[in-house]
C-alpha cells in the first residue's frame, strides 16, 4: 500500500510528464532545394551538386537537398513554380526564370563567367579549318550542324547570334539543325561524325581536353568567341520568409566565402571549373536579354 508522501509525488509528476515534449515531436525545417540546368553528364552534375549541398547544409544550418531536372526548360518551370527555391541557370535561363518570378534575384557566379566564351568544333574529316574572325564563320554554311540545348547560352543564343552577326542563317545548314540537349552531346556527335560542326560551353570543351576525353584526331577546335556573362546563381524571393530576413545574403556568402585553399572546397570549385565564386548583378545580362528576345527565346 503506497504512503500519502508517493501519492502525492505521484500527482505531481504525471501531470508534468504528460506534458513534457516528445523527442521525436521536433519542428522539422523544410530542405532549401537547389537545381540546375542539365548541362553536363547527370552523374558528374550529381557529384558536383551533392558535394554542394553538403557544404551549404552546414554552412546554412538548414536542410539543403539538391533535385535534378530532365531540361533547361524544366528548370525554368520548376524555379516558377517554386519546386527549386535556388537553381544554377545558364545566362538566357536565369533571364527567363527572374522575368517569371518577381523578386528574383542573380546572386552569384564563377570567376570565369564573365569572360565566357563559346567554342565552335569540327570533324576533321569535314575539311572545316581553324579561322580567327566573325567573318570566317561562313564556313559553316552547308554543313551538317547542331547547337547544345535550344536554350543554352554558350551551346545555342551566343553561337546563333555570332553566326547572324556574319550572315548565316539557320535555313542555310545543310539538313536540319540540331539540338543535342547538352554540351557533352555536342562533342561526342561531332567527333563521331553525325554532324560535322557544333557549339560548345568552353569551360566543358577545355574540362573535356584536360580529361583526356576527346579524341583530338577526330575533332577539334576551329574558332572562340567574344566574351559574353553566362552562369549564375538565382534564388526565390520567398526563402526570406521561411528562413529569416537575409537568408539570401547569407547564401551568397556562403558560395563566395568557398577557398580553393581548404581541399574539400577546391574540390567543389574544381568541379564547377571555378576558382572562386564572385557577386554578380541582374544588370550584367541586359545583352543576353535583348539577344534571347532579337531570336525569340524571350517574348
Amino acid at each position: 500500500m503506497k504512503s500519502p508522501v508517493w501519492t502525492v509525488l505521484l500527482l505531481i509528476v504525471l501531470p508534468l510528464a504528460a506534458c513534457a515534449p516528445s523527442s521525436t515531436s521536433t519542428t522539422e525545417v523544410e530542405p532549401f532545394v537547389t537545381g540546375a540546368i542539365p548541362d553536363r553528364d547527370p552523374e558528374k552534375l550529381q557529384r558536383r551538386y551533392g558535394l554542394l549541398s553538403d557544404y551549404l547544409e552546414a554552412e546554412l544550418g538548414v536542410p539543403v537537398d539538391y533535385r535534378p531536372v530532365t531540361d533547361y526548360t524544366a528548370a525554368v518551370t520548376a524555379f516558377r513554380v517554386g519546386d527549386l527555391d535556388m537553381v544554377w541557370f545558364g545566362g538566357l535561363t536565369g533571364v527567363q526564370a527572374r522575368l517569371q518570378v518577381p523578386g528574383a534575384e542573380a546572386i552569384a557566379q564563377r570567376d570565369i563567367d564573365e569572360q565566357f566564351h563559346s567554342v565552335f568544333i569540327a570533324n576533321v574529316d569535314s575539311g572545316i579549318e581553324p579561322f580567327d574572325s566573325l567573318a570566317g564563320l561562313t564556313v559553316f554554311e552547308d554543313s551538317r550542324f547542331t547547337f547544345g540545348s535550344e536554350s543554352s547560352t554558350s551551346g545555342r543564343l551566343m553561337p546563333q547570334f555570332f553566326l547572324q552577326q556574319a550572315g548565316v542563317e539557320l535555313n542555310e545548314f545543310r539538313g536540319e539543325v540540331g539540338f543535342s540537349g547538352s554540351h557533352d552531346a555536342t562533342i561526342q556527335l561531332v567527333e563521331a561524325g553525325t554532324y560535322e560542326a557544333g557549339a560548345v560551353n568552353e569551360q566543358v570543351w577545355r574540362s573535356r581536353l584536360e580529361a583526356g576525353e576527346v579524341d583530338r584526331d577526330r575533332v577539334r577546335e576551329v574558332w572562340r568567341s567574344p566574351a559574353y556573362f553566362d552562369y549564375h546563381w538565382v534564388i526565390r524571393p520567398e526563402v526570406e520568409d521561411r528562413y529569416g530576413e537575409g537568408f539570401s545574403d547569407r547564401v551568397r556568402e556562403a558560395l563566395l566565402q568557398l577557398d580553393p585553399e581548404v581541399p574539400e572546397q577546391r574540390e567543389i570549385l574544381d568541379l564547377f571549373g571555378a576558382g572562386r565564386f564572385i557577386p554578380t548583378h541582374e544588370s550584367n545580362y541586359a545583352q543576353i536579354e535583348a539577344v534571347g528576345r532579337q531570336i525569340g527565346k524571350i517574348q
